[in-house]
């Protein structure tokens, strides 16, 4: 059965008018999407990234600003942050969405692909939400997403670390959000399902075996589109989410809620 693509709807604005967001990995895929999804309501925007050409490519078409910042090094994390309040003054939003992943058997993970995992996406993500959290806490506002994923809470045996940092995410989330909810400050995560992105063409949609496996699962019978991972965050970020905090909202197609699988 062929994917079923998304039905086209109106374009909904959530007042992200002028708000102040840091989008980390926003060079690529949902990351990207997110940066999109926020300039499109004239938000003023900051890509942080690894990738320069990508990122500063897209900061231009945008009207955004894009700096260099590997999310898992104090430094640079604490720099990206000064450099965004001198040009601002203060931060309304950050989506913690840089991430990466290594496969490989259980057996053969070794043990610098497991903490460069977790140095990127768990860790990354802390440092990234204390360094700006700071800076909220001095306004008594902000809201931070932290991307997760249905790998949070379902396991795939060949990106074990993937898993871990995940199923972190979750927590992170929940203790950021009781730790700030009296600073004025909504952390919430997204978890998306399969999204159609490099990095999931790379973790698992591997060949059409494993994309009939994911769609088998999937009662949408689609991949998810980033966009689609982008308007979610836009709500969590947007005041019309103003009495949500502490939760991860599930995005994906459905598999969560399913115990069969479907014919494809």
């Amino acid at each position: 059965m062929p994917e079923i693509s998304p039905q086209s709807s109106p374009v909904i604005c959530f007042g992200l008018n002028g708000k102040v967001a840091i989008v980390t990995g926003g060079a690529q895929g949902i990351g990207e999407a997110c940066a999109r999804r926020f300039a499109r309501e004239r938000a003023k925007v900051v890509i942080l990234d690894v990738d320069d050409g990508r990122g500063g490519s897209l900061a231009t078409e945008l009207g955004a600003q894009y700096m260099h910042c590997d999310v898992g090094d104090k430094l640079d994390v604490d720099a990206a942050v000064a450099r965004t309040l001198k040009m601002h003054g203060h931060i309304d939003v950050l989506v913690n969405n840089a991430g990466i992943f290594r496969a490989a058997d259980f057996l053969d993970v070794t043990e610098e692909d497991f903490d460069e995992v977790l140095r990127v996406n768990l860790k990354g993500s802390f440092l990234m939400g204390q360094a700006v959290a700071r800076a909220m806490a001095r306004e008594s506002r902000g809201a931070i997403v932290n991307m997760s994923s249905v790998n949070g809470v379902l396991a795939i045996p060949t990106i074990a670390s993937y898993n871990v940092s995940k199923g972190g995410i979750n927590q992170l989330t929940r203790a950021m959000a009781l730790a700030l909810a009296d600073k004025g400050i909504r952390v919430n995560a997204v978890a998306p399902g399969t999204i159609a992105t490099a990095l999931a063409e790379k973790a698992v949609l591997t060949s059409d075996e494993a994309r009939k496996r994911i769609m088998s699962r999937t009662p949408m019978r689609r991949l998810g589109l980033p966009e689609e991972i982008a308007d979610v965050v836009a709500w969590l970020a947007s005041d019309a989410a103003s009495y949500v905090t502490g939760e991860i909202v599930t995005v994906d197609g459905g598999r969560m809620a399913l115990n069969y699988t479907v014919p494809v």
